[in-house]
């Protein structure tokens, strides 16, 4: 089965790389995970864009990557969520929410896929979360989960 990725694979690609997987693999864990699409004509189209948007996010060298370690590091992160009784949230804090929270408060792109909670965040105070950007190089976040 003839794929493109839509975000990098450990092991397989980046985004915007054409890969041939067994049509198993393709059907059963890549394209339901929207992790690819299916190879066509007018999806050959649609590489360019996946990589422009690649290029744009990527960190261009280990100088750079400090760099935004040390604007993650410095920042305060704040997360304003609904809460019940006994502080407890209604749902929970997410790789996904704290994702947005980085790129309104620093302007930094960070892929959700790169941070790493240990599970979600179900109560307000302060936590603790890592980064992983590129060339080995892991921002440690602090995030204040706040009542709204």
């Amino acid at each position: 089965m003839k794929l493109i990725l839509t975000r990098e694979v450990a092991g397989l690609g980046q985004a915007g790389d054409v890969v041939t997987v067994k049509d198993g693999f393709g059907r059963n864990y890549l394209l339901p995970r929207g992790n690819a699409i299916t190879w066509s004509q007018g999806g050959e189209k649609q590489i360019e864009g996946i990589r422009r948007a690649r290029a744009a996010r990527e960190i261009r060298d280990i100088d750079h990557a400090n760099s935004i370690k040390a604007t993650l590091e410095a920042a305060t992160l704040t997360i304003k969520v609904k809460v019940g009784t006994g502080n407890r949230l209604f749902g929970s804090v997410t790789d996904k929410d704290v994702a947005a929270v980085i790129k309104s408060a620093v302007a930094i792109d960070i892929d959700r896929h790169s941070i790493k909670m240990a599970g979600h965040i179900k109560k307000i105070g302060t936590h603790s979360a890592k980064v992983s950007l590129e060339h080995h190089v892991t921002a440690t976040i602090t995030l204040s989960v706040v009542a709204e």
